[in-house]
């Protein structure tokens, strides 16, 4: 049931096509788990149409822009509290103190490096310690572009291949568990940054 409900959404998403990927990549930098999506759309994408390969990876650019924009407004607004509800411990301390050293580079190597190396808290430990928000979102926008690019080259490359792969029942159980995990890890994601935010506010009171 889950597995063929999830294999639907991924039709769905290769049939909007590049809107697909701004959809992905809004998620994907914002408040929401969800990495890789954007990459494996686009190698989905850029194997059945080439042409549109470029389109796609400006558009997956555009949205996570837009996302890293909203996480932007809301976390730059409170500062170094509001970023700790994104992230704690031994992870806020080690981000706060790269971000802080070479902001710039720090953003771009969390924009091109996959997962499990972190995105969403480097954007937003630059934001809650004041980095230029224009700056910030040009650095992430060349650097995705980059990124998103590179993965539909490759994909054009090796497309028969995946292709082959792609059939495989092996590969889609494991693109349909990713996908849960991802959906999984947002619920917990939302709800841990809601119950943070409840216990700053009487803190703040």
């Amino acid at each position: 049931m889950w597995g063929a409900f999830w294999q639907h959404v991924f039709v769905i998403l290769i049939h909007l096509g590049g809107l697909g990927q701004f959809i992905l990549g809004v998620l994907d930098s914002s408040f929401l788990f969800m990495p890789l999506g954007n990459d494996l759309l686009m190698v989905a994408l850029s194997v059945r149409n080439h042409k549109l390969m470029l389109y796609y990876a400006a558009m997956a650019t555009v949205g996570s822009i837009l996302g890293c924009l909203l996480l932007d407004v809301v976390v730059r607004k409170h500062g170094e509290e509001g970023l700790e509800k994104f992230v704690r411990g031994r992870r806020l301390a080690y981000i706060k103190r790269k971000v802080t050293k070479k902001a710039g580079w720090a953003l771009v190597l969390a924009s091109l490096a996959p997962p499990p190396f972190p995105f969403t808290p480097f954007v937003a430990a630059a934001a809650a310690l004041q980095y230029p928000r224009k700056r910030l979102l040009s650095v992430i926008g060349a650097a995705r572009m980059v990124r998103f690019s590179v993965t539909g080259y490759l994909a054009i490359l090796f497309g028969a291949r995946i292709l082959r792969w792609a059939k495989s029942p092996y590969v889609q159980d494991a693109v349909i568990a990713f996908i849960v995990l991802c959906v999984v890890g947002s619920v917990f994601s939302v709800i841990g940054w809601v119950k943070r935010s409840k216990k700053q506010q009487p803190a703040r009171a």
